[in-house]
């Protein structure tokens, strides 16, 4: 099979193109499928260290009547204009730290070294898109996100979340109710002496949501200097489930990083020595219950979902031993494609967190009365329960659901498959109750992560298409986008695009009436 080139700057495709369709798309599928991941890798002579700091490229794929068109577009934020006005990498990401042109008088250099001790970070959203209000963002986990037209990709507003909230860190996987109020969650860094955690909600009015962004709760960090890293969380009709994992963020190791020639990612340390908590806080009080709830260290990016029943919480993420998916990020390790590289195999595991009182229950018993997960949740002490997981599979990233189930009991969910490397070479599909596994693949091809859209008053959580960016590398053939039937996970059609396409983060699907 032959490797994909990360680090290959790719073109952006600003007018749209038609595709050509092999098969027939359902007639319901109407709307606009928005991605976003990294598209650009260097700039004059100057090349990002790790694949996740390229320059944001999105690109869309609309269906209408029938028909898909595609386009692409750099986002022009201020860290494009200013490196490409300066012809090389003048912005700091996450793993390549930028610094000022050696030409430059002393001044200037002693400016930039004071600017990065409190670093104002980038605005290279290259992560997901998010809907606030009528408004679309592309975001990453900066404070900064960028207003982007859905339909031109263009570029519009930057907006800080500082404005209306002090958080240095926000995710990029925030969750939506039925009403399209958005939830979120972001990080206040020693913020009047202290660093917590800050659930918001940002109701659906108009345009312009943000400013009517309400918190719903905070929850104070373990440590003052070293926030958790997280990059989802999950949502109940009930509950927030928020994971404070210890892969932690050393503050002061990243006001010094400029100076020590290190770059921020550097300053992420994991102790594996460390539990992980669970805080499960009431949506409604937006107080956390009762009981302490912690698992062995772990480490999570994203939750699959999570759901209510007979006085439990149930919700199931994808988890790794160690942080060694960051290291495999690398452009230079990515290069070694071939070689066999240590990731810690992440699975899908699921958690059962009792809600009922533990008063009269014995210490070492299990709490957990489900009959259709070995999870447990077995009493240390008063008020701490030690939880342990049930794996669905392994070998899995990038999950989705039918999001009119997120919240609720659910059966099935979608996800790339990896196994050595980084690189999906397949996708499948999970029914959580038989444990059954469906699969895509072909010949030399990368799917992307696999979303689905349900048929307008479908009937079951499957009744739908799921759709993936394939990158195709067969010699005359060029990507395309692939539209699976949800139930038998069969091909349906594909629209192969007159387009380069690239490899890329997550994607937001807006259904046409929006």
């Amino acid at each position: 099979m032959m490797a994909y080139d990360y680090a290959k700057n790719r073109e952006e495709r600003p007018d749209p193109v038609k595709a050509d369709l092999k098969g027939n798309l359902p007639s319901w599928l109407q709307g606009t499928l928005l991605r976003n991941g990294p598209g650009i890798f260097s700039v004059g002579d100057t090349t990002y260290n790790h694949w996740f700091d390229g320059m944001a490229l999105m690109h869309s794929f609309t269906f209408k009547d029938g028909e898909v068109i595609y386009r692409s577009r750099y986002l022009r934020g201020d860290t494009y204009k200013d490196n490409m006005a300066a012809k090389r990498i003048v912005v700091s990401e996450m793993g390549t730290m930028a610094y000022p042109d050696p030409g430059k008088n002393v001044i200037s250099r002693v400016i930039t070294f004071l600017n990065h001790t409190v670093p104002d970070f980038t605005d290279n959203c290259g992560n997901n898109f998010i809907r606030y209000g009528k408004d679309y963002y592309a975001t990453s986990e900066t404070n900064y996100i960028r207003k982007v037209d859905p339909v031109t990709l263009e570029t519009q507003d930057k907006v800080d979340y500082m404005k209306y909230l002090a958080v240095n860190l926000v995710t990029s996987h925030p969750h939506y109710d039925k009403d399209g109020t958005a939830y979120n969650i972001g990080t206040s860094i020693a913020e009047k002496g202290k660093t917590k955690y800050t659930l918001f909600k940002v109701p659906d009015t108009t345009a312009g949501a943000l400013k009517n962004l309400e918190v719903i709760c905070t929850v104070p960090c373990r440590s003052l200097l070293s926030p958790s890293y997280y990059h989802s969380f999950g949502m109940t009709d009930n509950y927030f489930i928020f994971i404070e994992q210890p892969f932690k963020l050393d503050i002061l190791k990243m006001a010094t990083a400029y100076m020590r020639g290190v770059n921020w990612a550097s300053c992420l340390k994991f102790c594996p020595e460390e539990n992980t908590l669970i805080h499960l806080i009431d949506r409604k009080t937006g107080k956390e219950v009762g009981i302490k709830y912690y698992t062995e260290a772990m480490i999570v990016y994203h939750h699959v979902n999570a759901f209510e029943e007979d006085g439990h919480v149930i919700f199931d993420v994808i988890a790794y031993e160690d942080p060694s998916l960051y290291n495999m990020f690398y452009l230079n390790v990515l290069k070694e494609q071939s070689k066999a590289s240590a990731m810690s195999v992440p699975k899908c595991k699921r958690f059962a967190l009792p809600v009922q009182n533990d008063k009269g229950i014995d210490v070492g018993d299990d709490m957990v009365k489900l009959q259709y997960t070995t999870a447990s949740a077995v009493k240390e002490k008063e008020g701490k329960l030690l939880c342990q997981p049930e794996v669905l599979c392994d070998g899995v990233e990038l999950p989705r659901i039918n999001y009119d189930f997120n919240g609720k009991k659910y059966r099935f969910v979608y996800m790339t498959c990896v196994a050595m490397s980084a690189v999906a070479t397949k996708i499948m599909k999970l029914d959580t109750e038989t444990k059954e596994r469906t699969e895509w693949r072909e010949e030399n091809c990368w799917p992307s992560e696999p979303v689905f859209i349900p048929r307008p008053n479908g009937e079951g959580e499957d009744d739908g298409v799921v759709l993936t960016t394939v990158i195709n590398s067969n010699p005359g053939e060029s990507g395309f986008i692939l539209v699976l039937d949800a139930k038998s996970f069969k091909e349906v059609a594909r629209a192969h695009v007159n387009a380069e396409l690239h490899m890329d983060m997550h994607g937001y699907f807006i259904p046409m009436e929006n």
